[in-house]
């Protein structure tokens, strides 16, 4: 006689034969075994059938009617048998319902399939009545069951969630499928976007669409990803920024655009980068930065009543104030922010105090800019309630008019709430000339060695040739706003499928 134990290993091997690119695990292995059994039973175990769906686990939770019948499709969660009856959890996209399975009802075939070939991660669908137990749980008395698709894996932390970070990240639908938080996240983010598309629609905006792949990587100081299209024999760029395509169409009529866009740039990862990101960016005619900080102001409020139910919005172990945006120079956030006194921000006494503080700058840099860097040294991360930042130095906003009062500064604004960078946005320039020499000094810093320095786009200026109207624009990063919105610090946490460093074998 053929003991169990070695008989479950010839079994095994057999499987493993049949299927070289299998796991190891033995659950795995007796999922397989079990695929091979349903069909020699005439069960197809990922059948080409479509059941009828009358409801979902949360509207039979919620009527709470009681011998109703209702027919659904999910994920099995959990199950424990208890002789002729099986209690499950099935999940679907709007929550949990508990099933319970009885020989007497369902029929000895359909019990035994249960029974001997389901497990916990199938998807199946089922009819039945509905009642309450005696703990009072409500319930499902299963009439019916199909199984839709076989699952050749057990679910990780059955009870706990997915707690290993490197699998939430790289098998993200296993973190969806064990963790409501996660799924939840997703759900607030497709309603920020949705929010957001409304906002713009309602105040007369149109969406449309740019290029992703340009024969010039412009809008941004950027590194882009480089590609080759072999058809037409030409290098291509990834979008680094759709602004130079958008700003064409405020030339060709169109007064008010917006573009969801994503966009890709060629730089390190971090909880707060993602070279492949989404931004919103929209474009103003006739409009300046100065009421489009107030746009700007009433769109994140509106956005944050909504998803949040207030103003104020926790942040890790901040409490952000969505209800006091402010306007800053730079100089003023350094004061504040930075705790260094005006007096040492003198252009006689710059120089010392960044050396004091170890932050590298040139004695040649005007004093705009040995101040900008003092900001974004000591003062840009300890910002918390939105900050509107402004008076930027004009040789740091290539593609920014300069303000009417003082040429050396940028009609511009960055918004900085929680230590980031949220928006950035300023009165486009339109002249084209001015444009030109912008464009001939950032190409001669290219040629230097600074690959992030824009390149010269001469069908860009033929395009301002035609008369640009004056406008405005704005760019609000979406990743770093829904981090902010479901208080998650990681930037991975808010991207279904981060970018990541090849695993090693």
């Amino acid at each position: 006689m053929v003991h169990p134990d070695n008989k479950r290993l010839e079994e095994q091997e057999d499987i493993k034969e049949q299927h070289p690119d299998i796991s190891e695990s033995n659950e795995h292995l007796d999922r397989i075994k079990k695929v091979h059994e349903l069909r020699a039973h005439g069960i197809e175990p990922w059948p080409a059938r479509h059941e009828k769906i009358t409801s979902s686990c949360k509207q039979i939770l919620e009527a709470k009617a009681e011998d109703t019948e209702y027919s659904l499709a999910g994920r099995i969660m959990t199950m424990r048998a208890h002789g002729k009856a099986i209690f499950c959890h099935l999940q679907d996209a709007t929550g949990q319902l508990q099933l319970y399975i009885k020989e007497d009802v369902i029929g000895e075939a359909t019990f035994a399939l249960c029974r001997d070939y389901l497990d916990i991660g199938d998807i199946v669908w089922v009819r039945g009545i509905t009642f309450t137990t005696k703990v009072g749980e409500f319930t499902l008395r299963v009439l019916e069951l199909v199984l839709l698709s076989k699952s050749l894996h057990p679910l990780p932390e059955k009870f706990h969630g997915l707690a290993d970070v490197e699998i939430k990240l790289r098998q993200r639908y296993l973190d969806l499928i064990t963790n409501e938080e996660t799924r939840e996240r997703f759900r607030r983010r497709s309603q920020i976007i949705a929010q957001l598309r409304s906002f713009l629609d309602n105040h007369g905006y149109i969406e449309v669409e740019t290029p992703m792949l340009q024969p010039i990587p412009g809008g941004a100081a950027a590194k882009p990803f480089v590609t080759h299209h072999n058809a037409l024999d030409m290098e291509l760029f990834l979008r680094i920024a759709p602004e130079l395509y958008l700003k064409r169409l405020l030339v060709g009529g169109f007064e008010k655009v917006y573009e969801i866009n994503r966009n890709f740039r060629n730089e390190g990862i971090s909880t707060r980068h993602n070279p492949e990101f989404t931004m919103l960016e929209f474009y103003t005619a006739y409009r300046d930065y100065h009421y489009i900080m107030d746009f700007v102001t009433t769109m994140f409020r509106e956005l944050v009543l909504t998803t949040c139910g207030t103003l104020q919005a926790p942040f890790g172990d901040k409490t952000i104030n969505f209800d006091n945006f402010r306007r800053l120079s730079p100089e003023e956030a350094v004061i504040e922010f930075g705790s260094i006194p005006k007096a040492e921000l003198s252009p006689e006494k710059i120089d010392a105090t960044c050396q004091r503080m170890n932050i590298k700058i040139s004695p040649s840099e005007n004093h705009q800019k040995k101040i900008f860097t003092l900001f974004e040294a000591c003062a840009e991360s300890r910002i918390v309630d939105p900050v509107f930042i402004v008076e930027f130095p004009i040789d740091i906003s290539p593609l920014a008019r300069r303000d009417d009062k003082n040429p050396l500064i940028a009609a511009r604004f960055e918004l900085f709430i929680a230590g980031m960078e949220l928006s950035n946005g300023f009165n486009e320039l339109n002249d084209p000339f001015d444009q030109a020499e912008r464009f001939k000094e950032q190409a001669q810093i290219r040629a230097q060695g600074d690959d992030e320095a824009m390149y010269y786009d001469a069908n860009f200026i033929r395009a301002l040739e035609y008369a640009m109207p004056p406008a405005v624009g704005v760019g609000i990063g979406i990743d770093r706003l829904v981090m902010l919105l479901t208080n998650t610090t990681s930037i991975r946490d808010v991207i279904l499928f981060p970018t990541l460093k090849r695993k090693q074998d």
